[in-house]
Parts: C-alpha cells; structure tokens; sequence
C-alpha cells in the first residue's frame, strides 16, 4: 500500500464522506489511486455512469472498469472461475485490472453490453478509504480521453470542473495499471507489475 499518504494531512473523515455522499447523489468524484488519479462515478447507476462517459468524452464502446475494496467485494460483481479468483487473491490490492465475467448487478453501460468487466482493488489508502465507505465505483483515469493521465492534481485537466469532490493523495505511482483476461492468458495493457503477472499465466 502507498505509505506516503498521512490522512492527518487533510480531514480524512469529512473529505471521504462528502466524497461518498456526492457519489451516491449521482455525482462524480476525482480520487487518488497507486497508478493515477482516477474518476469516479456509483458504477451500478446507469445515469451517474453516463455523466462520466460524457465528462470524459470518452467512446461507449470502451469498457469503463470497476473498482471495489477487496476481492470478496468484487465477488458480488463479477463471477470468475477458480483460475480467475486464485489471480485477484494474488495480485489484489494492487496495480492490476482483471476483466472477468459480470454479474446483472454490473449494469450494460460500463461494458457497452459486453458480458465481462475489469475488475480493480486498488493499493492505495485514500482510494480504500472511500471505497469502504461506497462501492463499487468506476475505475478510470480522471482525464478527457485523449489527455494525458494524472498524477499530481496539477496535472488534472478541466475534467475537475465536472466533479463534485476532488480527493488529494499527493503524487500517485504514474504507470497506469495491467489490464488481464487470465482465462485467456492475454494482458491487454502492460503496465505496473506486468512482469510478474506475466510470470504467474506462464507457471499456472
């Protein structure tokens, strides 16, 4: 986990839960992960998912990924088989994406219609903190697609004028997290820690 966050920097209870209250009122939040910043929305709210996909401008084609405090959480969402759920358990908190067979709870929106979802836990205490608090949320860099990600909230572009609540947790990890299907042994993006996801599909 990041160590460098000392929630006595900033009023950690109040920030998270107008964090968490904007987010249940449909709202969307920017909050700190291991990788980048990221940009959250209630991932089960059909509507609060599209406001993200049009403050990102992003394609609804591209899936948005979800993100949930620890993997028996994720269990309510998603549904992997026993390969699938020994990885998370392994690599989860951490800078991994894991796409996997949703559940209905994960509505169409997120996935353009497609049956599966990446699934995150993320490794960093701000991110967990409100992930305890509401979940799961959407899982994606807080930047107009196209932009480059952020790691500072200097570096976050105008999509912050489109968030109700931005979370600080100073300068994040900067690699953006591995996406993979283990079913398929594929790593879509390489990115923090592919070297030993990799290892881990070619051992078992």
């Amino acid at each position: 986990m990041t160590d460098d966050i000392d929630p006595a920097d900033f009023d950690a209870a109040a920030d998270i839960d107008d964090a968490a209250t904007a987010i249940r009122e449909g709202a969307l939040v920017v909050y700190p992960t291991e990788t980048v910043y990221g940009l959250a929305a209630d991932a089960t709210d059909p509507d609060a998912v599209e406001r993200l996909f049009e403050a990102k401008g992003r394609s609804r084609d591209k899936p948005v990924s979800i993100a949930v405090p620890d993997v028996d959480s994720a269990l309510d969402y998603v549904d992997p088989t026993d390969r699938e759920e020994s990885f998370m358990r392994e690599f989860l908190p951490g800078p991994v994406t894991v796409v996997t067979e949703r559940r209905a709870s994960v509505p169409d929106v997120l996935t353009d219609g497609a049956p599966k979802v990446g699934v995150r836990v993320p490794d960093h205490l701000v991110a967990l903190a409100l992930l305890e608090a509401v979940a799961p949320l959407t899982a994606t860099s807080a930047n107009i697609s196209g932009n480059p990600s952020a790691t500072t909230l200097d570096e976050l572009d105008d999509i912050t004028e489109m968030a109700a609540v931005v979370l600080d947790g100073g300068e994040t990890g900067g690699t953006g997290s591995t996406v993979v299907d283990v079913e398929a042994g594929t790593i879509h993006r390489r990115g923090a820690n592919a070297d030993a996801v990799e290892r881990w599909l070619d051992e078992q």
